[in-house]
């Protein structure tokens, strides 16, 4: 099932995607569960907003794919390497990217998946981790690569607004085995990989990342990125695309 938020006639709604129109919920499913209100609205008639909009933050987790460890420079680490994003960094789909450019000369895109948690989560064993999960959305960590190299700690290259683009909606049933996630610039591919090929998986990312803090409804772990990363600039459209998700799409623009 895909869960949508959107905006139609100016109000902030929800709605269960089905073919090309929205089956409207009476109000947030994560919270609310999935009763409807009767309507239906067509999917051309809505701007999709991003899916979900976190309490707290926006769990990170860097070098979680041997191959893109490797084009950093280095190895995978041997415990998940965990870092956060403000969760005023997020945007929706077609929402513009802003590159920092009076800080940062060079602004990087990686495409991966993000798991939306659905429930309070502390101290969650690996093995009753999917039991807190909402549902999986698409997501751009978006990196002032020159920043991070500099500073040392990624909070200021990972943070800034616009820098998270989640999308276009959640999907509360995702097959991770068969799923893959491919990130194109201007229609060129510059990722592509099995989600199957990250390092630490989906469960052991809930259960270390909630033995640490707990994790709240609406927050999101970013699993990590494969191999292919690599700047754009303004103007350009960057499309991450992830099968049984949909396409996250955003156009960048200089501040």
């Amino acid at each position: 099932m895909k869960i949508a938020r959107f905006s139609h006639q100016d109000v902030l709604r929800y709605g269960i995607v089905d073919d090309g129109e929205l089956v409207v919920l009476e109000a947030d499913p994560m919270f609310a569960g999935f009763e409807t209100t009767g309507e239906r609205v067509p999917l051309h008639d809505v701007a999709l907003l991003a899916p979900v909009i976190p309490r707290s933050k926006v769990v990170c987790i860097g070098k979680n794919y041997h191959d893109h460890a490797a084009e950093m420079g280095g190895e995978a680490p041997a415990e998940p390497l965990m870092f956060l994003k403000p969760n005023t960094s997020v945007i929706g789909p077609g929402d513009a990217i802003v590159r920092p450019t009076t800080l940062s000369s060079q602004t990087d895109f990686e495409g991966e998946l993000a798991v939306v948690i659905g429930r309070i989560a502390k101290n969650v064993p690996a093995e009753r981790a999917l039991d807190y999960v909402f549902g999986y959305t698409v997501a751009n960590d978006v990196t002032a690569r020159d920043l991070q190299r500099t500073d040392g700690q990624w909070s200021r290259a990972k943070g800034f607004d616009t820098f998270c683009p989640v999308g276009p909606v959640i999907e509360t049933d995702l097959d991770l085995a068969a799923a893959s996630i491919t990130t194109r610039v201007n229609g060129e591919v510059r990722q592509n990989g099995p989600v199957s090929d990250m390092i630490h998986d989906v469960p052991a990312l809930i259960a270390y990342a909630s033995s640490v803090f707990t994790l709240l409804p609406g927050d999101l772990i970013l699993t990590g990125t494969p191999a292919g990363v690599g700047p754009f600039a303004a103007g350009d459209e960057i499309e991450v695309e992830i099968d049984g998700i949909g396409t996250l799409r955003n156009t960048a623009r200089d501040a």
